[in-house]
């Protein structure tokens, strides 16, 4: 089938989502949380043989793999989507204007959504439960790596589906070729939004190539800055959760940025990257004050900031103020997640007005950066862009809204 009659078909499906109830939504998604977990089975054979073709060394083979733990994580997030208020048919403004027509502003469907995403089979159920819930339709576009993860999930979607007397062309997954993927950018009048998940190198390949509107979503090129003030307990927690939860995630730790008054604490701040084999490519003052104290040290390149590492690995930068350590993250921060550490709330203050990024922290890791964290439920990607939706996006963030008019014979003069 020609990729252009799977899009005709999307399109179809999503007008039939308008006509269903919320509560109809909610019972479609649960039932796909139970259906993950009765084909738990099915889903981790898949994704074995995923795995398979991919080094362990590779930073995306954490992203890939799938466990029963993260499959039960998966189903918990879709059950709390369906707990959550419809954004639909909310009025977001209305008035009455001076000739008595009444104006109301409506939440609504985008209509198609498409996600481009790499290896992330968890992405494909995400998108789907805040899709459905909605009311949009969706175009999946996975990459190779998850191709088998990937379909045997859409199929146990399809199943859900037709149980429930719903089109399966609700949510399709196109080939896994660069082929689908130019088609999907270009498939003017049926998909709606493209939102692209993955490293840099994707997200500037759909931004430059895309003709449909594109919902960037940016690399994490996270940074944490240890102020003069810093507690060096709640420091050490706060750099080993950001940085070593999990290495291959858009909001973990990249660069830790350190006040050069408190250098000599640094040995300590980083000890307990060590378990972790965390290799750390530090400045040379930071470089000093690590030497002998630290076994995994290297001298750090000018490349070593602002990379977007996805590994074991973390740059350290020493500053002599915040407005120096404000200005390394103007230059190399992705605008994804910063955080500071202190106990100045003015310093705080400071820095979470003038750090310009989705999500700014005090005191707190980057590793919360995520829609489940934030009460969402899931999320469809972090948005670093300006225009339009920031930070997790979720179900407010993937609705528009049009313009309801009510009169009673007005003519305009």
């Amino acid at each position: 089938m020609e990729l252009t009659d799977i899009f005709n078909k999307v399109r179809q499906a999503s007008r039939q989502l308008i006509g269903i109830p919320d509560e109809e939504r909610n019972q479609v998604i649960a039932a796909v949380a139970d259906a993950i977990l009765d084909n738990q089975e099915r889903i981790l054979k898949a994704n074995a043989e995923d795995l398979m073709k991919m080094e362990k060394s590779n930073p995306l083979y954490d992203r890939l793999q799938l466990n029963e733990n993260r499959l039960e994580a998966i189903a918990s997030d879709m059950r709390k989507v369906a707990t959550l208020p419809s954004p639909l048919g909310c009025i977001t403004r209305q008035k009455t204007l001076d000739n008595g027509l009444r104006l109301h502003r409506v939440s609504v469907p985008f209509g198609v959504v498409g996600i481009i995403y790499e290896a992330r089979p968890n992405v494909t159920f995400d998108v789907f439960s805040l899709c459905f819930k909605s009311g949009n339709a969706c175009v999946l576009k996975g990459g190779k790596d998850a191709d088998n993860s990937n379909r045997v999930a859409v199929d146990i979607l399809h199943e859900v589906l037709e149980k429930h007397n719903i089109k399966p062309d609700t949510v399709v997954l196109l080939p896994a070729t660069h082929e689908a993927t130019g088609e999907m950018l270009n498939a003017i009048g049926y998909i709606d939004v493209c939102i692209p998940r993955g490293g840099r190198k994707l997200i500037d390949f759909v931004r430059n190539t895309a003709r449909i509107p594109v919902i960037e979503t940016g690399a994490g090129v996270v940074n944490t800055y240890f102020d003069i003030k810093g507690d060096v307990e709640m420091g050490k927690a706060i750099i080993k959760n950001a940085k070593t939860r999990r290495v291959s995630v858009c909001n973990a730790l990249d660069c830790l940025i350190i006040h050069q008054g408190r250098l000599h604490d640094l040995p300590m701040l980083c000890d307990p990257l060590a378990e972790k084999q965390v290799i750390i490519y530090a400045d040379e003052q930071a470089y000093q004050a690590l030497l002998n104290h630290y076994p995994y040290l290297e001298l750090a390149t000018p490349e070593c900031f602002g990379m977007e590492f996805m590994d074991y690995k973390m740059a350290v930068k020493t500053v002599a103020s915040i407005d120096e350590a404000m200005e390394h993250i103007s230059k190399y921060g992705s605008g994804h997640s910063e955080c500071i550490i202190t106990a100045d709330t003015a310093a705080a203050r400071q820095f979470q007005s003038h750090v310009d990024a989705a999500c700014v922290y005090w005191n707190a890791p980057t590793s919360f950066t995520d829609g489940a964290q934030f009460g969402m439920g899931a999320e469809i990607g972090i948005s670093t862009q300006k225009l339009g939706p920031r930070g997790p996006m979720a179900l407010e963030e993937i609705t528009t809204y049009k313009w309801i008019i009510e009169g009673e014979g007005q003519v305009r003069e």
